[in-house]
């Protein structure tokens, strides 16, 4: 890993010393750094932290995220570390769960993929580092600087002081953003929000080749206490330990009042003992993280400043899934950015190619997660939550055609009929 500083001399000369500053070394950080270093830009990735780094997060990636990874260039199979998962295995409305393969589609791999985070973040930084990108670790980044006349973005300030110029930068230092909130750019409290909570334990379900759902939360025996708002995760890490975890919206009556640790520790202790899930088996501690949801930040490109993934609010109100939209976004981003370069930074033609990627954002999200405001309102309510499980989850046909609405997995050429029934909402549904 690369760790350079520039000099003092650097910083006082006030010189561009990138094409672009990438601020925030995290997937989707990462990911614009790649694509903009394969599109032969010079880029400064500058990360706070140090590599390997945690972070809060489920571990488990659906088909979408696979297809990002695979877009970057990134080895996804079984020989290069990554645990395979085949599908969803969802519990509510019954003691059994129900089983759902990924869909089989022309758009999307039919697996997902399993590392643990601080790995992923160390391997896609390093990806960016192979492709060109410079790496500065220990820049933390806390304002941005502007030209007097234009108030334009014209670089980066860290916490120490240091300077760093470009005449474009990329936000993706995650759901505070401080580099966002220095140019003005507030969150919208008019969209959801998310809070999860996660920790490992070492269990013999670490083989586990799907991802668990848990939509219904009691707050003691299942069907024999309070069902409390929110839903569940294990996933299987496939070294001796499971990724167990739980969210809870904003849209829900409990939000910012629970005790999520405790929450997490009420529902596991009512899971079976063979599991392992108890204090004794607890690796690590719990920990927890915000879910900025449906472009709660807005907009994504102005007076060279480019958003990418939580710094943004790019995390999908359907499933809290936020890694694939923020690579998803890093690749729009590259291909806007790259084309202004080629037009000359500054000129008119270039603005015009740097605001493709807000539309870009809308025209291919915007309405997706317009429909998951609407659903986050609605299972935000527990008894509404467990009549969809109790009455939806038994009928297959109908909880393939959830999964896929969930999963954001359809293919927008050639679909079967959910596929085209699902394009079509997103289509007439105003953008979020």
């Amino acid at each position: 890993m690369q760790n350079a500083k520039p000099t003092e001399g650097m910083a006082a000369t006030g010189g561009t010393e990138a094409d672009v500053i990438v601020v925030g070394a995290g997937p989707g950080g990462s990911s614009t750094a790649a694509n903009l270093a394969r599109r032969g830009l010079s880029v400064l990735l500058l990360e706070k932290s140090h590599f390997p780094r945690e972070k809060v997060c489920g571990d488990g990636l659906t088909p979408r995220a696979t297809r990002a990874l695979t877009r970057l260039g990134i080895d996804t199979s079984e020989e290069a570390g990554w645990i395979h998962n085949k599908g969803l295995r969802i519990y509510g409305g019954r003691t059994e769960p129900f089983v759902l393969d990924w869909p089989d589609l022309t758009d999307f791999p039919p697996y997902g993929v399993v590392r643990q985070r601080a790995d992923f973040d160390d391997m896609l930084a390093q990806h960016a580092v192979a492709h060109g990108a410079e790496l500065v670790q220990g820049a933390n980044v806390n304002e941005a600087i502007t030209d007097d006349r234009s108030g334009r973005i014209v670089g980066v300030r860290t916490k120490d002081g240091v300077s760093y110029r470009a005449p474009l930068v990329v936000a993706a230092d995650g759901n505070s953003s401080r580099l966002a909130i220095s140019m003005g750019l507030g969150k919208r409290d008019d969209r959801p929000m998310g809070v999860a909570v996660r920790t490992y334990y070492k269990s013999p379900r670490t083989n586990d080749n799907y991802l668990e759902s848990w939509l219904e939360l009691w707050d003691g025996e299942p069907h024999k206490s309070t069902l409390m708002p929110g839903y569940g995760w294990v996933f299987g890490m496939g070294d001796g330990t499971s990724n167990v975890g739980l969210g809870v919206l904003n849209t829900s009556k409990g939000f910012g009042k629970t005790d999520y640790r405790a929450l997490l520790k009420r529902w596991l202790d009512n899971t079976p003992q063979e599991w392992g899930f108890r204090d004794e088996n607890m690796v690590g501690k719990v920990q927890g993280a915000a879910l900025p949801m449906a472009f709660n930040r807005k907009p994504h490109y102005g007076r060279g400043l480019l958003l990418v993934g939580d710094s943004g609010g790019m995390v999908n109100p359907f499933n809290g899934e936020g890694i694939a939209y923020a690579m998803e976004a890093a690749e729009a981003a590259a291909d806007a950015m790259a084309e202004a370069h080629a037009r000359g930074i500054g000129t008119a033609s270039a603005e015009r190619a740097l605001q493709g990627y807000p539309a870009r954002l809308s025209a291919e999200l915007g309405g997706y997660y317009r429909l998951g405001t609407i659903f986050v309102k609605l299972i935000g309510d527990p008894r509404i939550m467990h009549l969809c499980t109790t009455y939806g989850l038994p009928r297959k046909t109908l909880m393939r055609f959830v999964m896929k609405l969930l999963a954001n997995l359809t293919d927008k050429r050639d679909g079967d009929a959910m596929d085209r029934i699902i394009n079509a909402l997103c289509k007439v549904a105003p953008s979020a």
